[in-house]
């Protein structure tokens, strides 16, 4: 690869750091406005360091006339992703005094917005920490959406060229729109990080608890300010309003643009939200039902219970209302299921996608009309696009690798001695992005801070895939990447 690319890469990651840096500055807010100080000099370190390293990248500057090729997004989004996560444990190092390689996994956990921990004792810990945790989440959402908006649909990955927009398109003509886009994303993110915050307060948490939820749940990480999760709380409000935020933070960011736009009926139109919305529904009635009546509960409290889990794991997000993986086999296995799905393409859902299992379903109708009228021409669209070869093999592809991806990490899990329930559970959920597993050790009560070093490795390696769409990792494994 030419030092030029290679320079242009370091700039850009440069930025990130500095950014990253600067973040810092709101967890040491946070402790000084609670009056916390003893964690302030750990954060005022780790921000330098990481502000030092940005800007040895970006002082050499930005080579003029090169320009990133599609394959050099690839580097760039991997290391850029790595990178930043290698900073950001800094915090987690110097206040919590625990190993980089816990670290290291809270830190992927939390900028993939996967949701999986090594930290307990929530209910009393630094203030600024917390902070840094549920920031992690909401700076990888809109990271997250930033990719699946103008990067994936470029390097066409796993299907992603179904939802390609303006800001895909790399043409001068454009590039005003583009920008014109990627403000409206972010305001459409920070609107709704703002009226969740205000929600969450209004319905019964403290400022400080509602401003870290809000942040959690528009990314769907699911980090939370407590060892209960929402749990804690005992409002139904609250309850609610977490089903309302992480099912916005599930849609289509660029439909939101839409409707900013003025086109009122972009996200009622869209099969996506539409797929999304009746998968949900129908899950909270049946699964509400069942749970009702093998309990004592109200039935709208055993929906409120069923509504906030089941969207929980669909949307990736990874809040917990108690241990449902004590409600018994069947529900077990369903959120098992769940956990697979995940929210619309262009949102901060992670999990394969429902947009996937949509177009699989209108791939086997259209097998099957075919195998009725052989000499029928039958048309295959989704939203309007029309199911070309390449969109149909890039979604084949994505969605084998997913599945082969789960299924070598849950077998390198097994050979470092994790059970079976753990280590299969612990690598579709991290792979997922779900955040906690099942069974004891790593399901809705518990965490993965028992696990062995190696395991925490593997499962973080687990998070980039998934979080990345497998196939942006796996290409730079090819030796033809790497040739001039």
């Amino acid at each position: 690869m030419a030092l030029p690319t290679l320079r242009i890469i370091g700039f850009i990651i440069g930025i990130f750091l500095i950014t990253l840096a600067i973040a810092m500055v709101v967890p040491m807010a946070t402790l000084v406005i609670f009056d916390r100080t003893s964690d302030l000099p750990s954060f005022l370190w780790a921000s330098m360091i990481t502000f030092i390293a940005g800007l040895a990248l970006v002082i050499p500057g930005r080579p003029e006339h090169v320009h990133l090729r599609p394959r050099d997004m690839y580097l760039l989004t991997v290391t850029s992703w790595v990178v930043v996560c290698i900073f950001a444990a800094l915090p987690f190092l110097l206040t919590q005094h625990i190993s980089y390689t816990d670290s290291f996994f809270e830190s992927m956990s939390g900028i993939t917005a996967t949701g999986s921990t090594v930290l307990s004792g929530l209910d009393s810990m630094s203030p600024g920490i917390l902070m840094w945790r549920s920031l992690l989440h909401w700076l990888g959402g809109i990271g997250f959406i930033g990719m699946a908006v103008a990067i994936l649909p470029l390097l066409r990955i796993g299907g992603m060229r179904l939802f390609q927009t303006e800001s895909s398109d790399r043409s001068e003509k454009v590039m005003p729109r583009s920008h014109m886009v990627a403000r409206l994303i972010v305001a459409a993110y920070v609107g709704i990080t703002i009226l969740g915050s205000l929600a969450f307060w209004w319905a019964g948490m403290g400022l400080f608890d509602a401003i870290n939820h809000a942040m959690s749940a528009i990314s769907t990480g699911g980090f939370s300010t407590s060892d209960e999760s929402l749990a804690h709380w005992k409002q139904p409000a609250v309850h609610w309003v977490a089903v309302v935020v992480m099912i916005l933070g599930s849609l289509p960011f660029t439909l939101y643009v839409a409707t900013l736009r003025g086109n009122r009926r972009a996200l009622i139109k869209d099969q996506q939200v539409q797929g999304l919305l009746g998968l949900l529904v129908v899950t909270w009635l049946v699964l509400g039902t069942w749970y009702w009546w093998t309990t004592n509960l109200h039935w709208l409290d055993a929906l409120r219970h069923v509504a906030l889990n089941v969207t929980s794991v669909v949307t990736t997000t990874g809040f917990a209302l108690g241990d449902y993986s004590l409600w018994g086999n069947f529900s077990l296995m369903l959120f098992f299921y769940l956990g697979f799905i995940g929210g619309c393409s262009g949102s901060t859902a992670g999990g394969i996608k429902i947009f996937r299992f949509q177009v699989a379903y209108i791939l086997l109708k259209a097998n099957l009309n075919q195998l009725i009228h052989p000499r029928a021409v039958i048309k295959q669209k989704y939203n309007g696009h029309r199911l070309d070869e390449e969109i149909v093999r890039s979604i084949l592809t994505f969605s084998f690798f997913f599945a082969i991806t789960i299924c070598a990490i849950a077998l390198a899990l097994s050979l470092l001695g994790l059970d079976w329930m753990t280590a299969l559970t612990g690598a579709a959920s991290t792979v997922s992005g779900v955040g906690p597993g099942l069974g004891e050790t790593i399901g809705p009560a518990g965490n993965f801070a028992s696990l062995p070093d190696a395991a925490k490795w593997i499962l973080s390696l687990g998070m980039l895939l998934g979080r990345l769409e497998i196939i942006t990792v796996f290409v730079l494994c090819i030796p033809a990447f790497w040739r001039h």
